[in-house]
């Protein structure tokens, strides 16, 4: 029976310092039974995005190590992003591959989630398949207002209590959210435009919780170092909205305002479903390329743990 497959994409505060870039990614990297797939980094997000797989014993370790890291090298105090964010390793989801299932997911998430509180004195709050609180199950209710408010709401509500982990925020590393949740798409579209109206309004038009495309979350952000704006995007089940769906959606919102695209982006990895539903549309998207796609980066961990 093939050995369980399990995707973890960790989100970091850090987007500027490619040491520190490097010292995460080399967290995970001296981890056994794991792979590095992808790493993404944005300078105005302040961030970057890390996929890594493998079993489940050798992702929980990677995890582990890679948030040691974060919290020995990102200080949230003097942290400053468009992206928002609750801690230095922000969010630590554990997604089911091949063989894998959701319970293992969730099980992984409180076992390395209640490690991280234990050992590394983080408050974590388990969010999507982990969380049995519906009204903090998903991560856009944890992050509201950012660092400050949730250390307000730990403080003043019981309800807010985290999962694991002290009653407040680390001095430096602030808070984390661990999940269990299935494969999304995160995907950016820039605009010629430095309106940050513009990119808010189209993101409220087309997100699912305004009324608009089903399985579509999304925030218009700035990007300061290039004088535009874009809007941020998970697509949470691309079969229900694909990217060519979103793309054209959002392309006529902008064309309302007198707005044109200028390239969009993919942050992280895409099933090659996904890649081949948008294989004939023009989203004017760099990154979607074979060394993109989910399933070619999980062929060469495979191929290099048979040989």
């Amino acid at each position: 029976m093939a050995t369980p497959i399990i995707e973890c994409v960790a989100n970091c505060s850090e987007g500027r310092n490619i040491e520190t870039i490097h010292a995460l990614a080399h967290a995970i990297n001296t981890v056994k039974d794991v792979s590095l797939l992808d790493q993404h980094r944005d300078f105005d997000h302040h961030r970057c995005v890390l996929t890594f797989a493998g079993s489940s014993e050798g992702v929980a370790q990677a995890a582990l190590e890679l948030v040691k890291t974060s919290t020995r090298l990102i200080d949230m105090c003097q942290h400053s992003g468009q992206h928002p964010r609750i801690g230095a390793t922000d969010v630590l989801p554990f997604i089911p591959l091949d063989d894998a299932t959701m319970s293992q997911c969730v099980d992984l998430a409180k076992s390395v989630g209640k490690r991280i509180g234990d050992e590394l004195e983080i408050p974590v709050f388990l969010y999507e398949e982990a969380c049995d609180q519906s009204y903090r199950k998903s991560l856009e209710a944890i992050r509201r207002g950012g660092l400050p408010d949730l250390a307000s709401r730990m403080e003043s509500d019981p309800a807010w209590l985290p999962d694991f982990g002290p009653e407040h925020p680390h001095p430096t590393a602030g808070a984390i959210a661990v999940g269990a949740r299935h494969p999304l798409i995160a995907y950016n579209i820039v605009l010629n435009t430095s309106n940050l109206a513009i990119a808010q309004a189209i993101a409220k038009v087309i997100r699912a919780s305004s009324g608009g495309l089903p399985a579509v979350k999304a925030l218009g952000l700035e990007l300061k170092t290039q004088g535009l704006v874009q809007v941020s995007m998970n697509l949470t089940n691309y079969r229900n909205t694909s990217l060519h769906v979103v793309f054209e959606k959002v392309k006529e919102e902008a064309e309302q305002r007198g707005v044109s695209i200028k390239g969009s982006e993919l942050v992280g990895l895409i099933p090659q479903e996904a890649a081949t539903q948008a294989a004939a549309y023009d989203l004017k998207c760099d990154s979607l390329d074979s060394d993109h796609i989910l399933e070619s980066r999980l062929r060469h961990y495979q191929k290099d743990n048979l040989d």
